[in-house]
């Protein structure tokens, strides 16, 4: 780690109030998806994208605070000046957001599907619950294993459509607000 590494001083205001409209607008997005597809009633998928948007957002703040002072100058350049000013002074800097993008986009998808997995798992009073007798026929097990990976490949493709489509709605914005 170098020698001169601090907290920042200042905090990029407009980005938090820019995130704060983005996960507005991701809720509702991702509560539809969450209602329509995995058949929840509509508090609890309003509660799972809530929260799967808070922690996601945490998290991912948490992680530029912690990367950003380890950032080569020239980028921490370019990235004040997006932040601060809306443009860039680097050509190059184009192709770099775009990659930043696609890393962010599925990183973001594999926590909300990580988040999602550990609230289901929490809140699910069957876990607790333990009252499995010991005899249970292969076939049994063999169900619930298919069950399980289909309830999995179903939560998988659910988080991922509610990510794509509110990425999509905020990519959207983020054009608006460029021009």
């Amino acid at each position: 780690m170098p020698d001169n590494w601090m907290l920042p001083t200042i905090f990029p205001i407009g980005g938090f109030l820019f995130d704060f409209l983005f996960v507005l607008i991701a809720i509702p997005i991702e509560a539809y998806v969450l209602h329509y597809r995995l058949k929840f009633d509509k508090k609890t998928s309003i509660f799972y994208a809530i929260s799967i948007n808070l922690f996601s957002s945490v998290i991912g703040w948490s992680i530029f605070f912690a990367s950003e002072p380890l950032l080569p100058i020239q980028v921490k350049s370019e990235l004040i000046n997006y932040i601060l000013f809306n443009n860039f002074k680097l050509a190059n800097t184009q192709t770099l957001i775009i990659l930043a993008a696609c890393i962010i986009f599925f990183t973001t998808f594999l926590m909300k599907f990580f988040i999602l997995r550990v609230l289901l798992f929490s809140l699910n009073e069957s876990f607790a619950k333990q009252e499995e007798d010991p005899q249970t026929s292969q076939r049994l097990q063999r169900r619930r294993f298919t069950s399980l990976n289909f309830q999995n490949t179903n939560l998988v493709t659910t988080i991922l459509i509610a990510n794509s489509l509110s990425y999509t709605a905020i990519t959207i914005i983020i054009l608006f607000r460029s021009k």
